[in-house]
């Protein structure tokens, strides 16, 4: 069971990981999906190239996506943009100061196959992640959070996973959706291929127990899970389509047209956060936290993603202060 978890909404998660990384005694590891060079961002690039520069071992990855979202391309590998622009030149600024830097998914053609979307970052024993923000403006923006944690095991079971991640990556393969067990807690991990999601899968299985589900997700959720969570007392927060960008408005009015769904979500800011809480009828309550968005669609383009699933009521306590504080 994950020890004094702290939930932290985006810009004190990249304070917080900012100030953890300029006191770093040994290795730095970041995973996120969109990582891009802006106001928002500086304070976060600038350590972490501080730190490569002193001598600790610092990686950093992120999905070519960027590109993408920064210059609104269909395809990932039209690099056209001012912000596109700044972003190679952040790369090329990583390299210089000794950061191992990777970007992920170059071999995927389009937007939508075999993305990265985990997100984590690690700091000698802390560990930030089961959440979704992503490291660019509209990304800190978003209404969101990250996980805070301190621990050793933890922490080396994640770099393990993020350097198997890397490797996949670079031999253009991918690998099994597992789970690592770590006390009473379990990490969801799915590897990219198409159609094999854990954290999708559990999410059903705690779906068919539960008698009352909470959803938050940027997305409409599709798919069996879908199905079965009509079979609950079921709360639904996501996104209205009109409050979308182009690509996710589209996977939202899509979601709505074959799920026949609707959300409570009525808050102006764009939702990103993603969590599920299974409210069970012996009255255990169970959460599900992190980078899936409970969406079908993710699952058969083969997404990479990484989850908490928990019943630590730490975890549950602070998902639902967020969900009556900045969702409701």
């Amino acid at each position: 069971m994950l020890s004094d978890p702290q939930l932290l909404l985006p810009v004190n998660y990249v304070q917080d990981a900012a100030d953890a990384i300029r006191g770093a005694q040994s290795r730095v590891c970041l995973l996120s999906m969109v990582i891009a060079d802006d106001h928002s961002t500086d304070d976060i690039v600038d350590a972490l190239c501080e730190a490569a520069e002193r001598g600790i071992n610092v990686e950093v990855a992120a999905d070519v996506f960027t590109y993408g979202e920064l210059g609104g391309f269909f395809l990932p590998t039209r690099y056209r943009s001012k912000q596109s622009r700044l972003t190679n030149s952040m790369s090329r600024r990583f390299k210089t100061s000794g950061v191992k830097f990777t970007w992920l998914g170059r071999s995927h053609t389009t937007i939508f196959s075999g993305r990265t979307h985990s997100k984590l970052c690690i700091v000698d024993n802390i560990v930030y992640s089961f959440g979704g923000v992503n490291l660019y403006q509209l990304g800190i923006r978003n209404n969101d959070y990250m996980f805070k944690v301190r621990d050793d095991e933890l922490a080396d079971k994640l770099i393990d996973e993020y350097h198997r991640l890397v490797r996949a990556d670079a031999g253009d393969y991918a690998y099994p959706s597992h789970s690592i067990d770590h006390g009473d807690d379990q990490i969801l991990i799915d590897g990219g291929f198409f159609g094999d999601s854990i954290i999708y899968r559990q999410a059903c299985l705690l779906t068919r127990e539960a008698s009352s589900v909470t959803l938050v997700s940027q997305y409409c959720p599709t798919g069996r899970l879908s199905r079965l969570i009509k079979q609950t007392s079921s709360k639904l927060y996501f996104n209205p389509p009109e409050r979308a960008s182009s690509l996710s408005r589209l996977v939202i009015r899509v979601g709505l047209l074959f799920s026949n769904n609707h959300t409570l979500y009525t808050k102006s800011q764009y939702l990103h956060a993603k969590f599920m809480i299974f409210y069970m009828p012996d009255g255990r309550k169970v959460a599900i936290t992190g980078s899936h968005n409970f969406v079908n669609g993710g699952v058969l383009l083969g997404t990479r993603e990484i989850a908490l699933k928990t019943a630590n009521p730490l975890v549950i306590n602070q998902l639902e202060e967020f969900l009556n504080n900045n969702v409701i």
